[in-house]
């Protein structure tokens, strides 16, 4: 038998257990429920599981190497291990991956993802929480931009981001309750060049956010193949889900939403083009603005996005230190990006963008760029602008925009 491939989407970082160093190995999609922590003198034998080795051979290699019979008994255990964890591209993963979408597919609401994890799970606490990060001592509710139109926040967690959150969530208000707010979230684990869609109403430890279902069907009619229905993203992605949070504290548990994840541009980026360059994204870009322009105030419009992504743990061969070093010509090129957006310059935020093969890596590029082909001529100011170090070698910035006429 071959050993199956280990699937090319797990979050493979250091044990952050002394008493188990190693490699943890997570699912971020949740197909695998558990974590697992690899040995580190069973972390090479993770390189035999690519889809062309065979188990027999590679145990009798390594038996031929070490001298020990028992490395075989332990590669086989291994195997066993991580097949049966839905961590290897097989037909146990398969088989998850499918009872997952049809459970997604199927259910009545989209549940909390993150409670307990990145935010309260107990409601008083969570609101507690959110309390704290929207006023810290502020005295009064930030004043709103003459001709609102929406929002862009953060989706790092809450506790690196609150600040952002809060210069954007502090202009929201009374005013702005009974729209229904569509949320442009990052896509993390979503197809490229696709745009993911739920009808399933938000559940928090607030209440239950109700989606436009008719505005969703809209889209779905307008948007053709790019638009993926009850995309099982929205099950596990937390760039949406954080702004429901922040969204529910803020207008009240009952806001309606329009919740849409944004793939990756890939194709633009890999052919030097425009996103819209792929008829498919160009028809999505076209059944936003049209959107836009016939519901007009009755929609506030929010981003779940965060910007630059840079050192180990983002591929980078350096330790990021925030605002310090190279981080400072981060900053620098950030805010270019952010100046290109105030001017509502989608062509030249593209352009931006592809500086040096993407190396900045902003994972809101494409809630932004969709945001400004759907929503032309608009005015943008940058509230604030944050780097956090996320662990000790590596940074993500962010920042609070507010979008007006």
């Amino acid at each position: 038998m071959r050993l199956a491939a280990l699937r090319p989407n797990l979050d493979l970082v250091p044990s952050p257990l002394p008493d188990r160093p190693g490699l943890l190995v997570r699912d971020p999609f949740r197909y695998a429920e558990a974590m697992i922590v690899i040995p580190s003198a069973l972390v090479p034998c993770l390189a035999f599981f690519n889809g062309r080795y065979v188990e027999g051979e590679v145990s009798e290699a390594l038996q031929r190497l070490t001298g020990d019979a028992r490395v075989g008994e332990v590669l086989g255990h291994l195997a066993r291990v991580l097949s049966e964890g839905g961590f290897l591209d097989d037909e146990n993963f398969g088989r998850l991956r499918t009872e997952r979408h049809r459970a997604f597919a199927e259910g009545p609401r989209r549940d909390a993802a993150h409670a307990g994890a990145a935010y309260p799970a107990e409601q008083a606490a969570l609101r507690k929480t959110l309390d704290g990060y929207l006023t810290d001592g502020t005295p009064a509710r930030a004043a709103p931009p003459t001709g609102l139109v929406g929002i862009a926040a953060p989706h790092v967690s809450p506790e690196g981001g609150w600040r952002c959150y809060q210069a954007a969530y502090a202009i929201l208000g009374p005013e702005h309750r009974g729209r229904t707010v569509v949320i442009l979230g990052t896509s993390h684990y979503g197809e490229p060049d696709r745009f993911g869609l739920t009808r399933k109403a938000f559940l928090t430890p607030l209440g239950e956010a109700e989606v436009d279902v008719p505005l969703v069907d809209e889209l779905v009619a307008r948007g053709g193949e790019a638009m993926v229905l009850e995309d099982y993203c929205h099950a596990v992605e937390h760039s949406i889900e954080f702004q429901v949070v922040f969204l529910q504290h803020v207008l009240g548990p009952d806001v309606r939403i329009l919740p849409v994840l944004c793939g990756p541009f890939a194709g633009a980026t890999r052919d030097g083009g425009r996103p819209e360059d792929d008829p498919g994204v160009a028809r999505v870009l076209d059944a936003l603005g049209d959107l836009a322009a016939k519901e007009g105030d009755r929609l506030l419009w929010v981003l779940g996005v965060d910007m630059a992504h840079v050192g180990r743990r983002y591929g980078d061969d350096f330790a990021a230190q925030a605002r310090t070093g190279s981080l400072v010509e981060v900053e620098a090129r950030d805010r270019r990006r952010c100046e290109a957006i105030g001017r509502g310059d989608a062509g030249a935020f593209w352009e931006l963008l592809r500086e040096n093969g993407d190396d900045l890596r902003w994972c809101g590029a494409s809630p932004f760029y969709a945001f400004l082909k759907a929503l032309p001529g608009l005015r943008c100011e940058l509230l604030i602008y944050e780097q956090w170090n996320i662990d000790e070698q590596s940074v993500v910035s962010f920042g609070g925009l507010a979008f007006s006429r």
